[in-house]
């Protein structure tokens, strides 16, 4: 393997952790600052995605090459979730199947940009960035024996 491709898949860890802080802030900013409810399936995808910042966190400050089995049952849950989630706000789901019966619905689309582009999506993208890295990532010392 090339030396760049080593370190990209040295680095995906950090991806991981950069997407899972960047959703866990997007979460936040949401909900706070721009007073946007949760519903049901997102204070689950919340849930799934707050410790992976902690886990990522350890993992890479303790060089761990364990730590995608830490956080991939994680992920790979809170990927289920956004995209039944996305199945449903998009219709494809019926929206008798929503867990959402009291409080927020779960169709609600707080933010619809360029028509397509909502909470549920942005949530489903993130889980996928920090899956794929996570599946990818090699430590350096795996490298060194390829």
């Amino acid at each position: 393997m090339s030396s760049f491709g080593q370190r990209v898949r040295q680095n995906l860890g950090y991806l991981a952790w950069l997407q899972a802080v960047v959703a866990t802030l997007g979460s936040l900013y949401f909900s706070e600052i721009k007073g946007f409810p949760p519903c049901n399936l997102c204070w689950y995808q919340r849930i799934f995605m707050y410790p992976l910042v902690a886990i990522l966190t350890v993992g890479i400050i303790r060089r761990d090459s364990a730590m995608r089995w830490y956080a991939l049952p994680l992920s790979v849950g809170g990927w289920l979730i956004a995209s039944y989630h996305c199945l449903l706000t998009y219709g494809v789901i019926s929206a008798e199947l929503a867990p959402c019966s009291a409080g927020v619905s779960c169709l609600a689309r707080w933010i619809n940009w360029y028509g397509f582009i909502t909470i549920p999506l942005l949530a489903w993208v993130a889980f996928s960035i920090i899956t794929v890295a996570l599946l990818f990532v090699k430590p350096a010392k795996e490298l060194d024996h390829e």
